[in-house]
């Protein structure tokens, strides 16, 4: 492989070059077959899996849930991106562009969509009156964060991770380059939490349940493998702050959700009531 690319006049795609993401990944949208989705009990069905994003939607629940909102039930149906869930008929319908959480208010009629992770969050905090402050300035400064973080985070997740972790050929440059604007990224956080306990404030908001599956797992070693390479323990603040939200049993309840790797014990790959994580965790069904 040379050492320079010099793109072609017209871009063509080449499915052999997609290594292990060649079933995820295409340049066009739609479904690729039918398959309906199925639909639970509860007024939300949720379909997911336990990425980063995915923890943001099962995070929110289980804290709406242990703060008393009953009505904050649901279904949580396991999407394998892997191999290609998310291309079916029926996930497509709901979320256009195929990426996991997408989510189906059942309480609505007709049922409301949901997609977008950020969406997800902000539709349920605005649903149930929780996590996000009512007062103008408070708002705004939660959104400021909200938005922050889905605007930020690609440079983590589809660069950094991609080029650091995913890649089939390692290369200096976008690695270094990545790996750049993610600690400039952990750096702002930082700052910010020298001087606060959360993100938009003194309250826990849906700005940290949308920050930490993504910046709060990095610092506590859970994403690619680059806590040393990326000196995070540099950033004590955001240290402080991951490990204070780490402790919260509702994130290590929506952490669970929908997950298909590590410890079978730690792994819930359907969630249809709160018993299941006592009843029917991975290592119980296998074992």
């Amino acid at each position: 492989m040379s050492d320079t690319y010099t793109p072609p006049k017209v871009w063509t795609w080449d499915s052999e070059s997609g290594g292990r993401f060649a079933k995820i990944n295409r340049p066009v949208a739609g479904p690729t077959h039918d398959k309906e989705l199925p639909v639970g009990d509860h007024p939300f069905q949720l379909y997911s899996l336990a990425t980063p994003n995915g923890v943001k939607a099962t995070v929110m629940f289980e804290e709406l849930l242990e703060a008393g909102h009953s009505g904050a039930e649901y279904d949580a149906w396991l999407i394998d991106i892997s191999e290609g869930d998310q291309f079916g008929s029926g996930f497509v319908e709901i979320n256009p562009n195929s990426k996991i959480p997408a989510l189906a208010d059942h309480s609505e009629n007709p049922p409301v969509r949901v997609f977008e992770s950020g969406s997800i969050v902000l539709y349920l905090a605005e649903k149930f009156g929780a996590f996000l402050p009512t007062d103008h300035a408070g708002r705004t400064e939660t959104l400021n964060w909200v938005f922050w973080q889905m605007g930020a985070t690609p440079f983590l997740g589809g660069g950094f991770g991609h080029f650091y972790n995913y890649a089939s050929e390692k290369y200096e440059y976008p690695i270094n380059r990545y790996a750049m604007e993610v600690k400039r990224q952990l750096d702002v956080l930082n700052r910010e939490l020298a001087e606060k306990d959360y993100l938009a404030g003194s309250d826990y908001t849906i700005a940290d349940i949308i920050t930490w599956p993504w910046y709060g797992q990095l610092v506590l070693g859970r994403a690619y493998d680059a806590a040393e390479f990326l000196s995070v323990h540099e950033y004590e603040h955001v240290m402080r702050w991951a490990k204070q939200i780490d402790a919260r049993p509702a994130v290590s309840r929506g952490r669970m959700v929908n997950k298909m790797t590590g410890e079978p014990k730690f792994q819930l790959r359907e969630r249809h009531s709160a018993e299941d994580f006592e009843t029917s965790t991975q290592d119980k069904l296998e074992g």
